[in-house]
Parts: C-alpha cells; sequence; structure tokens
C-alpha cells in the first residue's frame, strides 16, 4: 500500500489531542478586534472541538496525527 499523503491545509489548520480529539481555533481573531467586546475576544482565545460528524473526513486529511 502506498504512503497517505497529508493535507497541508489541514495540518495548519487542525490538531489532535492527547485523547485523539480534533482541535480547531475559533474564526473571527484575525482583525476588527476594537469592535468586539473583551468578553468576545476573551472566549475566542480558547479553542474548540470540531463536530464529531466531521471526524471521519479528518482522518483521510490527517492520516498520521
Amino acid at each position: 500500500m502506498p504512503k497517505l499523503k497529508t493535507n497541508r491545509a489541514a495540518a495548519k489548520r487542525f490538531r489532535r489531542s492527547k485523547n485523539g480529539k480534533f482541535l480547531r481555533g475559533k474564526a473571527g481573531t484575525r482583525h476588527l478586534k476594537t469592535a468586539k467586546t473583551s468578553k468576545r475576544r476573551r472566549t475566542l482565545r480558547v479553542g474548540g472541538q470540531i463536530d464529531p460528524t466531521e471526524v471521519p473526513r479528518m482522518k483521510r486529511l490527517l492520516p498520521y496525527s
């Protein structure tokens, strides 16, 4: 069986936790931060998990994670 290629775009956006869950960063943190409240910016700092329905796709995109 040939080697599998990692999708580099996905590798830059997602990572795997020690428990095997896929983690992501939240959207909306790049610019226009002065218009956002401090509470909203604080909650955007914390990452999130991907939806369980997306896990099979992530396993295909990141085979060695």
